[in-house]
């Protein structure tokens, strides 16, 4: 079974995002007593297209700006050293109490130390995002677009936003896109906001040709009965999310593909990785093996960029959970909280477990 897609599209992958920077400790030292940092531009949503561009597929990101910000500019050249095309408008700072990107502050953790990540918001111009400063029947009809991924965050990260992400959903599907959704659940942003939130994902959930999240993601944001608690043998965790799954089949009939990721933290350089995917009501399980983590940040990310790889070059289903875990497992080696894979073998060898030295 594969998707079907248009043939007359400029782009493989669209994401609309709202982007940031991320700063991390040198030496994976804690965040309160560092001096030293990197900074990246990040977004999940990037995160998880940085698979399609680093592997050759075009991908637009559609955004917004802070006017003449240097961060704008970094997150700009960024965007274009990873093969991405951007759009979006400049919007006006206001002063110093005005908009900007919004911080993301992480530690990797280290052995018993698990990683602490502290989100800086507040005026981020990615609230600003609205479908007026996008012309969706170019995007959609004359460029065309074979997969939208849209990402809960985003859905939730205003008022305004979910409306942009309803729209972006209604053009996308009037056009023939694709649609994937990553519910990505955060209380923080759900709350007080839960009647109006539950709406919109459930509109975007019912259109949805791709849904992915995890227990969580599925019970707060779809009201999804997930797992129930207990249990450790992997055999019996595994059917409770299979059970997840059907339930949200039934309530959705229109997605055709639905996954989750698996993971338990042994340390936080040592984890069980695995994930399970359905399609069209067929099973394709990858129980949980062993990964060394450099940064766990970005996994999931990179996990659903591999996977909408694979559909996107019409692989066999089998192949989409392999290549989606290898990709995930790939990102959480790099500091960067996205996959920034060199070709398509160096993700099968890491599917295969095969780190032989390449000359």
């Amino acid at each position: 079974m594969s998707l079907e897609f248009r043939k007359d599209c400029a782009y493989a992958l669209l994401v609309p995002t709202s982007m940031g920077v991320r700063l991390t400790p040198t030496v994976r030292q804690p965040m309160h007593c560092s001096h030293t940092f990197t900074m990246h531009a990040t977004s999940a949503e990037t995160n998880v297209a940085s698979v399609c561009s680093y592997l050759g597929l075009r991908v637009k990101v559609l955004t917004t700006f802070v006017k003449d910000s240097p961060i704008a500019r970094f997150i700009k050249d960024d965007l274009a050293s990873r093969h991405m095309d951007y759009e979006g408008p400049d919007v006006e700072q206001g002063g110093p109490w005005g908009y900007r990107h919004q911080f993301n502050l992480a530690d990797s953790g280290y052995g018993p130390r698990g990683p602490i990540v502290h989100n800086d918001r507040a005026g981020e111009v990615g609230q600003t995002l609205n479908v007026r400063d996008f012309d969706l029947e170019r995007i959609f009809g004359r460029e065309g677009v074979q997969i939208v991924h849209l990402s809960g965050l985003i859905a939730a990260l205003s008022p305004g936003t979910g409306a942009f992400c309803l729209e972006i959903a209604r053009a996308a599907k009037a056009h023939g896109a694709r649609i994937s959704f990553d519910l990505n659940h955060r209380d923080s942003f759900w709350k007080n906001r839960e009647e109006e939130l539950r709406k919109i994902f459930l509109e975007i959930a019912s259109v949805a040709d791709i849904l992915m999240g995890n227990e969580e993601d599925f019970q707060l944001g779809l009201g999804i009965q997930g797992p129930a608690a207990g249990g450790k043998d992997i055999a019996t965790e595994i059917a409770k999310f299979q059970t997840m799954i059907e339930r949200a089949q039934q309530a959705f009939p229109h997605a055709s593909v639905f996954a989750t990721t698996l993971r338990e933290a042994i340390s936080a350089n040592c984890h069980l990785w695995g994930a399970i995917l359905s399609e069209s009501g067929n099973w394709h399980i990858v129980e949980p093996r062993e990964i060394t983590v450099l940064d766990r940040i970005g996994g999931g990310d990179g996990f659903v960029g591999g996977l909408l790889y694979a559909i996107l070059k019409g692989w066999e289903p089998s192949e989409w959970v392999q290549f989606g875990w290898a990709s995930g497992a790939l990102a959480t080696t790099l500091i960067t909280d996205y996959a920034q894979p060199t070709d398509e073998t160096q993700i099968w060898d890491i599917w295969k477990g095969n780190t032989r030295v390449k000359r």
